[in-house]
Formats: C-alpha cells, structure tokens, sequence
C-alpha cells in the first residue's frame, strides 16, 4: 500500500488485521502489529512530503520520535488506481508459480530468503519453527521445503523424520541450510531423507540451482 514493492510481508498463520470504515469504504489493513490507541496532535508536513498522496500529517511520539499520520482511504485508492492497470494474465501467472516452504526461526533470514525467491519467481510461505512447519502443511503443498537445523520446539532433524513418515510428504524434496558445515550433521541429514544440503551463509546461484533442479522454474516477464 506505502509502494514499497521490494518488501515481501511474511506468510504467517494469523496476520493483525485493521478494520477501517471511511465513509461508504472499508478497508482491511494488513499491518505488522498492533500497539493500542494513543492520542496525537497532528502537524503539517513539507511540501515536498505534501505531494505524496496518503500522508495526512506527522506527529511526535514520547520518546521524541517522529512518524507519519497516513490517510488509509487515500492510500487504499491509489491501489485501486494501481490494481487496474495489472495485466489480466497476473492471476494465471501467480497460479503457476512453484511454492516454496522456508523453515527458519530467524526473521532476518526468512525475509531474506523470501525476497530472493520472489524475484526468481517463485510463491513463499513461511515457518518458524518445525510444529509451525507441520501446522502449515496441513493446508498446502509446498514443491520445495527449505529447512534450518536450529530451532526452538522442534529442530530440522526431528521435522524431517515427521515428513518422510508421512505418505503426504514422504517425497516432498528438503534442501537444509545450516550452519552446521561439518561433515557427521551432512551425513546424518541426508540419512534421514534431505535431498541437498548447504551451509550458511549460502551462495544465492547455487540455493536457486539447487531448486530448479526439484521443480519447473516459471517463466519471468
């Protein structure tokens, strides 16, 4: 909605959700979170901030930082104005897009492995950890399963002795990205079932190589 194109929101079970009503509009907002009411004294902005259609002021917060007051009803319709000028094959396009699982408790590290699947192409959804992963699972079906080692709850070892004894993901390719380089994790991870394994930080060519390799990469512009 703020034109940002390059940012890639995360695909998490449950999202907050803001409800507005402008009028005869509404509008559901999808933000990063949800930090109460607070009232402010909104201020004028530069002309040059003026000319951007959605920003109706900035105020100051208690701790003496200043943000922006923005007008959801205007920034909603530049969307629209956007949305229409969308070619009618988008739908179709995004319909035949691989879908890629990451697995990594790192926040940093799934949004930056989203980023790089989006530009090369592919659907991402995320997980934070192996019983968000399994949770997930029962409503998709990923092409490919990116999984870290290290995580709270249940780690990439114990998730993928849970999928190769499932018959719905027995054959579901696991390509494991991990710090752990040497050679006894490598081993034990392709005994239990990974199909590739890579240390970090990764070699972005060669994590995407190595997906093309288990699915059919779609076909860019």
């Amino acid at each position: 909605m703020l034109g940002d194109t390059e940012r890639v929101p995360e695909n998490l079970p449950h999202n907050p959700v803001l409800l507005l009503r402008s009028g005869e509009q509404r509008i559901a907002l999808h933000v990063d979170d949800l930090q109460g009411n607070h009232e402010a004294v909104v201020k004028n902005i530069g002309p040059q901030l003026a000319r951007l259609g959605g920003i109706a002021g900035a105020t100051g917060l208690g701790n003496g930082a200043v943000v922006l007051i923005l007008n959801p009803a205007q920034l909603a319709q530049r969307i629209v104005t956007t949305a229409r000028k969308v070619s009618k094959a988008a739908p179709e396009m995004l319909r035949t897009q691989p879908l890629v699982m990451v697995v990594d408790d790192s926040l940093t590290v799934r949004k930056i492995t989203t980023r790089l699947l989006n530009r090369a192409g592919y659907q991402v959804v995320t997980a934070k950890d192996g019983v968000d992963a399994l949770e997930q699972l029962g409503e998709i079906n990923p092409a490919v399963m990116l999984l870290d080692i290290e995580m709270p709850r249940m780690d990439g070892f114990e998730l993928t002795k849970h999928l190769r004894r499932d018959a719905r993901t027995q054959n579901l390719p696991i390509i494991m990205i991990t710090s752990r380089t040497a050679d006894k994790h490598r081993d034990y991870a392709l005994q239990l079932g990974v199909n590739a394994y890579l240390g970090k930080p990764y070699q972005e060519d060669e994590l995407l190589k190595q997906i093309a390799g288990f699915v059919a990469v779609p076909e860019m512009g």
